[in-house]
Parts: structure tokens; sequence; C-alpha cells
């Protein structure tokens, strides 16, 4: 399945001497400087009907012209998948995602994703880099998702992502009874362990806002709010304060014999299984209509249960 784009611009005067693809990025903000850089160096976007260069300088005054056709992003398999989905227009979808759900194909997951279920809710989707996804969650974490529906939102919600503009608020149950505070520390690959994160000194900045809800048996309900978007980043920073996410078989903990003895009402709370955390709350600028929207995602039933 392809669909045509066709857009034109003129190039101020005041752009002589600028690179054709920092022109075009400025004149078409709609779309990644990956993209038009690509359309550039396959003859689709031209200036004044010429083929050039990404680092091609202008004068002033061209017009750009840009023709392509957008192609199928990749061979996944579009599979029937229930989806609950929690909104939907024709630039975005907000999904509800369910537990053992992962988001994306890749080694040992090929099919039975988020994105091979939403491929079959909307075959255009296999236009978009990744299929219009945009964030992740984890397997085993619930909770909402957006996702463009076309390109010139795929480029806004990656823009607000970037600027970290894009609320986000979490809901999980950590080992511990905390108040609130905020955790500033970097994120990176662990030093000796790769397929784990970990607080490094030389990672990406990473910040998450925590406060309890709850606290009950030595363990508490807390709302989390990331500043961030780095991997696994709430497993890691709660792990890092004392406080790791119930059932996180990666960063958290076990609760002793003598614990479950001295309290039987921890049985339940010790046999739950996976990671404690649900992407409650998210908030975004409409890529379209400019709006503050936001949307809401009710505990899981194994949360609140």
């Amino acid at each position: 399945m392809t669909s045509q784009l066709s857009l034109t611009a003129i190039v101020p005067r005041d752009k002589s001497g600028f690179r054709l693809d920092q022109v075009a990025a400025e004149l078409f903000p709609d779309y990644s400087r990956a993209c038009l850089q690509g359309w550039i160096k396959a003859g689709e976007l031209k200036a004044d009907g010429r083929t050039l260069k990404p680092n091609a300088k202008l004068g002033g005054g061209e017009t750009l012209e840009l023709l392509t056709q957008l192609q199928a992003e990749g061979e996944w398999e579009a599979q029937d998948i229930p989806l609950n989905i929690v909104y939907e227009d024709s630039d975005i979808l907000v999904v509800d995602k369910p537990v053992g759900l992962v988001v994306h194909p890749a080694a040992g997951n090929w099919s039975g994703t988020l994105l091979n279920a939403l491929l079959f809710y909307d075959a255009s989707l296999r236009q978009l880099p990744r299929g219009g996804i945009v964030h992740r969650l984890d397997k085993d974490t619930s909770g909402l998702m957006v996702v463009a529906r076309t390109l010139e939102s795929q480029h806004s919600l990656v823009k607000q992502l970037q600027a970290r503009s894009v609320s986000r608020v979490y809901q999980a149950l950590v080992h511990g009874e905390c108040s609130q505070g905020q955790v500033d520390e970097p994120i990176g690959r662990h030093p000796h362990q790769r397929t784990k994160m970990a607080v490094v000194s030389n990672g990406k900045p990473a910040v998450t806002d925590y406060r309890s809800l709850e606290t009950f048996h030595g363990f508490s309900h807390v709302e989390l709010r990331l500043h961030t978007g780095r991997t696994h980043q709430i497993r890691v920073h709660m792990a890092q304060i004392g406080h790791p996410l119930l059932g996180d078989a990666v960063y958290g903990k076990t609760l002793s014999k003598h614990q479950l003895d001295k309290t039987p009402e921890l049985q339940t709370i010790a046999a739950f299984p996976r990671q404690a955390l649900h992407a409650a709350e998210l908030g975004l600028i409409h890529p379209r209509r400019n709006e503050e929207c936001r949307w809401f995602s009710p505990l899981p039933e194994d949360f609140s249960g």
C-alpha cells in the first residue's frame, strides 16, 4: 500500500547561503530532518526542478518541490490481536496496553506484539517508521501509549518527547515505606550486565518524581512522574533509592521466609507475577489541533485486587 505526498514552498531570500536540508526542515516542519534528507538524496525533494545534495547551498527564491510515494516500512505481519483503544482520530491513537504484550517485534518476539495488532487495526500505519510507535512500555508494564497515524503527527510527538513536554504519570507498588522526593541520577547500560540498565556516572540524564499514596505492611503505593524517558527508568531509580518495584525480577528483591511466616498477609503480595507498574496518565499537545489532551487509565485487576 502506498500514498502520495506532494508539497511546495518558496525559499525566503534571507535563506541565501543556507543548506538545502536546513531550509527544508524550516519550510516543512511537520517532517523529520532524516525524512527530508532521504527524500533529497532520492531526488524526490528538488529545488527549481534540480536534484541537489542535502548540503547544497541555496541562493534564496528557489521553489522546493516534494513529490514522494510513502512506502511500507517493514515486513511485519498484521495480526488480529484485541486492542483497548482509549481515543482515536485521524492523527493519533491512544492505546491502553495490557500486561504481557510486547510493543515491537524483535529477536524472540517477531509476532504477537502491539505493532502486529496496530497493523491489523490500521493498515496505513505500515507506511510510518515503527508503525507510528513513538515510545514504549516494558512487556509487563500496563497502561497508556500514544501512536501516530501520520508522518506529521509522528514528528510532532517525537519533538514533544524530546522536549520533555509529554506528561507521563505512573503508579507502582514498591518495597518499603517512602514519602515523596525526586531521583535525579543518570542512567546507562550496566557496566557488567549488558541486558540491564543502571545508575552510572556517564549515563544519560534521568529525573523521576515520586510520592506515596498509601503504605501497608512495609510496602508503598506510589505515584511517579517522568521528566525523561530512559529505558527502565522508574525500575532503576526506585531500586537505587532502596524501594524497588514489587515483582520486578530484574531490579527487585524477594521476601524472606521469615517475613512471610511473620506476616501471612504478605503471601499474596509476594506472589505478584510482574513488576507492579502501570502508566496511568498521559498528557500531550495534539499534533494538529494544538490543544492540550489528557487521558487516564484505571489500575488493572491484578494491581487493585
